[in-house]
């Protein structure tokens, strides 16, 4: 059966209850429902990964309902060790939601009340022509709404283009299930990591840099809670990406803003940022700790046991302490300022590039940024030194964000296909600066050895000096991969490309 032939409806419930009541052409419709209602709670991760594919989850005590987009009805039990996908049990759900981020958990999004009914369709011979699914589902205070799935049967087709004819002529929309988050708990927005950055082609570089900060403050203000309630790694994640956007934007943009003023509020965003980095850090190493066991035998295990003890116990204590400053007062009113000081902006004293238009002022700043990266990355070799592979990983990262705050004034076609060997160098770099990082973060937590038994030090010293050895070689490897990157991120074509887009004579920054 093609996925074509079934579909999501949205009437009002008075209609829906109404699709039964009279015959329509030569068919007879018959209405069942279940006795009683039940009670729900629907689930999406903080991305809306659901709702934004047209896809409902919905937990009804012991079992899952998955509404997909196709118009199927999957079930299994809601059995499951956590919140993540990879915590549910196996069966049909499961796998319909593999594509879902792993690392984001499932979280209640609203819950009511739902009746499932349904309504078979039998032609002049009582035979089965058609059938439809249909559930009617209350939410926050009265408001309801009536979904219907309307399969139909091989070599049926007739019957099926009357039932959506009578299900349009009771109101029903075929919208699918996107629209019913709002019908259901109205005044939900939706989570918007990457914000959409608006630029007109006139605006000068201040208003520029001012919209792209008070654009990614709320996605700062979006995340405290999920870091406080600890539902996820990348609450934590997606907030320090959005400080550290803000403050390149400090730092790149340089002279929009006065300068005792830019170095002032650099130092305000940098203070927000400072207490999250040990969380973050023992995330990370939380995150990969399966892929530190593939690497090493099983003989080592035993060390890597106690050295994920003690980053469990770490995380903890780091966790409690970033919750306790996210809820204190002190945090609360900084953030507040911040954040008032961008919605409105009369108190942001302009600089001496202020003026200049936004368009030439980014042209400026990417092609300087760009011409710096190249540089950089030619003298990347077999035998350099990690600082400068870093340095280049900074270069990286500057000319990304540059690219992406200004990506409106530029078309979208062209910033895309250069962005895109540009993510993949930043990717290679970023799997080498890891390697690099974790290599000096395991030898400092050997210095911390004296809080263990004899015998633990032993085991813990084998497995991290085993450890450090394979990320070692790792790196070797990846310097090779490195140079591969950079020879396609930086062939005739984008060179040419850059310069087309970006190079406009003089620079102006």
């Amino acid at each position: 059966m093609k996925q074509s032939d079934r579909f999501w409806y949205q009437l009002p419930v008075e209609d829906a209850l109404n699709l039964a009541k009279q015959p329509f052409a030569n068919l007879k419709p018959v209405l069942t429902f279940d006795k009683i209602s039940v009670a729900f709670t629907a689930l999406d991760d903080f991305d809306q990964s659901l709702r934004r594919s047209g896809r409902w989850l919905i937990e009804t005590g012991a079992d899952f309902e998955l509404l997909m987009s196709d118009g199927r009805i999957l079930g299994q039990s809601a059995d499951r060790n956590g919140n993540f996908v990879a915590d549910l049990c196996h069966g049909p759900v499961k796998s319909a939601l593999a594509d879902l981020p792993p690392r984001r958990a499932l979280l209640p999004v609203g819950s009511g009340m739902m009746r499932r009914g349904g309504i078979t369709v039998l032609d002049a011979d009582h035979t089965t022509g058609c059938r439809a699914d249909l559930r009617i589902l209350t939410g926050t205070g009265t408001k309801a709404a009536a979904i219907v799935s309307i399969q139909g049967l091989p070599g049926c087709d007739e019957f099926l283009a009357e039932v959506r004819k009578q299900v349009e002529a009771c109101g029903g929309t075929a919208t699918g299930l996107k629209d019913l988050h709002a019908a259901l708990f109205p005044g939900q927005g939706t989570y918007i990591a990457k914000p959409k950055i608006v630029i007109a082609a006139a605006d000068t570089a201040f208003a520029a840099a001012t919209s792209i900060i008070s654009s990614y403050i709320p996605v700062v203000r979006a995340n405290e809670a999920g870091i406080i309630a600890d539902h996820d790694t990348e609450f934590l994640h997606d907030y320090r990406i959005a400080l550290r956007k803000i403050r390149s934007v400090l730092s790149l943009l340089e002279g929009v803003y006065a300068e005792k003023l830019t170095d002032e509020i650099k130092t305000r965003f940098s203070d927000l940022m400072a207490p999250t980095g040990r969380l973050r850090d023992l995330d990370v190493y939380l995150l990969e700790k399966q892929r530190y066991f593939d690497l090493l035998p099983e003989t080592m295990h035993a060390g890597l046991d106690r050295m994920f003890d003690v980053f469990a116990h770490d995380r903890t204590v780091a966790k409690s302490r970033l919750a306790r400053h996210l809820r204190s007062k002190n945090y609360q009113t900084e953030i507040s300022s911040l954040a008032g000081l961008f919605d409105k902006p009369r108190k942001l004293h302009p600089g001496p590039m202020a003026n200049v238009g936004a368009k030439v002022f980014a042209c400026a700043l990417i092609w300087n940024r760009y011409q710096k990266t190249v540089k950089t990355a030619a003298r990347i070799g077999p035998k350099t030194d990690d600082a400068e592979v870093h340095r280049l990983r900074i270069h990286c990262k500057k000319l990304r964000y540059l690219m992406e705050f200004f990506e409106p004034l530029f078309p979208k076609p062209e910033v895309k296909a250069l962005l895109k060997p540009l993510k993949l160098l930043q990717d290679h770099l970023g799997l080498f600066n890891d390697c690099a990082v974790q290599q000096i973060s395991l030898q400092t937590l050997l210095r911390r050895k004296k809080r263990w038994p004899k015998a633990v030090n032993r085991q813990v010293a084998q497995s991290v000096g085993a450890l450090k050895a394979v990320l070692h070689r790792r790196q070797i490897e990846l310097r090779a991969t490195l140079v591969e990157s950079f020879a396609q991120f930086n062939g005739p074509d984008t060179q040419n490309a850059f310069r087309d887009l970006f190079h406009v004579g003089e620079t102006t920054a």
